[in-house]
């Protein structure tokens, strides 16, 4: 069971892929891994939810909705490969206009917390998908870039390893003391880990499905009851 960060920072280099959440792959997660009272910390402090930050502050891992939009960590040994087939899976020029957009704000300033890249990107940060009209308050206004909607699309830009969660940033009190959930800071795997670009040059001429396979391989050794569809929809 994971009760320490070294333990968990470990177990990611050891298995290459490390999901938050359950999934269709039994014991493959920090949620099953992970006693139920420590999972979000003691009194949400000092556990695998607090760790983020400086697990990927450690440099060894990249975390970030992957998982079926759920998140996780993938060692950085393993980030080629999954950024070769997940890029092919999901390419940026396929995206939406909007996905585009957010990504162009956020590859212009490096890095942005969520709510300055819902802003810089030209998205509210309200959730309601409707918002109030004063000129006839029978007909409400469609607010089509709400922050429902942004977060859609930044998960969508997760999947496809276009963005990639840089650190969580706390609210301070007057104490001096963080407390709350944390806010992520978004970078794109470019600015945060520039030595595995080109990216192509580190998987050795592997086409995007040799990539895949090879990370198919690699999970059917640490759990050989998992079958290819199981796999498959975790890796997509």
């Amino acid at each position: 069971m994971i009760e320490t960060q070294g333990q968990l920072e470990r177990l990611i280099q050891e298995w290459g892929f490390m999901p938050f959440f359950r999934n269709g792959i039994e014991g493959f997660s920090i949620e099953e891994l992970t006693p139920p009272e420590l999972l979000f910390g003691d009194d949400f402090e000092h556990g695998p939810w607090q760790w983020k930050g400086p697990i990927i502050a450690n440099w060894e891992s990249a975390y970030g909705k992957f998982f079926g939009k759920k998140a996780g960590y993938i060692s950085l040994e393993w980030l080629p490969d999954f950024m070769n087939w997940r890029r092919s899976l999901y390419p940026l020029k396929k995206e939406t206009a909007d996905a585009r957009h957010i990504h162009e704000v956020l590859v212009e300033n490096e890095s942005l917390l969520s709510q300055q890249l819902k802003k810089a990107s030209g998205f509210s940060l309200t959730r309601k998908r409707n918002t109030f009209n004063p000129d006839n308050p029978l007909q409400p206004i469609v607010n089509k870039k709400n922050g429902t909607a942004f977060d859609a699309l930044i998960a969508q830009l997760q999947m496809g390893t276009h963005v990639c969660i840089a650190d969580f940033e706390y609210k301070v009190s007057k104490s001096g003391e963080t407390y709350g959930w944390g806010v992520a800071r978004y970078c794109t795997p470019e600015a945060m880990y520039p030595e595995m670009f080109p990216y192509k040059e580190l998987v050795e001429g592997r086409t995007p499905r040799q990539s895949r396979q090879r990370i198919v391989q690699h999970i059917s050794r640490l759990f050989p009851e998992a079958d290819e569809k199981q796999i498959g929809k975790l890796i997509g």
